[in-house]
């Protein structure tokens, strides 16, 4: 089992699983699995994400398409705007397509993209 949280995610039993996460995520993984110990001990459902009804029901999925929805409606964002903006905010700090690559599975071009989008002083100039 590895140890590095940069090598690891948290499965919501609180095991670490391969995946690459940052410290920071780890560490906030680590304490919502607490959380979501203590409000559902008993919880069959191995998703780290539930809801009150799927908690109690392993066969169900971790959160519903409407659960996600309602959250994503308040916030005035989609997910794909989220997953995006994520992506960017780690092209930023790491500047590594190849980090991005491992991290998310996108396209090694599509990594480069975003690491010239997040670092255009970083991007080599185009060739054509």
């Amino acid at each position: 089992m590895p140890t590095d949280p940069m090598e690891s995610s948290l499965s919501a039993s609180g095991s670490l699983i391969k995946r690459g996460v940052g410290l920071l995520v780890a560490s906030q993984l680590r304490q919502f699995a607490k959380e979501r110990h203590a409000q559902w001990p008993a919880s069959p459902n191995p998703h780290l994400l539930v809801t009150t009804h799927s908690a109690h029901h392993p066969a169900l999925p971790s959160v519903s398409y409407c659960a996600l929805r309602r959250v994503f409606d308040q916030t005035g964002i989609t997910p794909r705007q989220m997953w995006s903006d994520r992506v960017l905010d780690e092209a930023r700090q790491t500047a590594d397509p190849v980090d991005l690559v491992h991290l998310f599975g996108i396209h090694p071009g599509t990594a480069v993209r975003y690491v010239h989008t997040a670092q255009p002083d970083k991007a080599l100039p185009r060739i054509r």
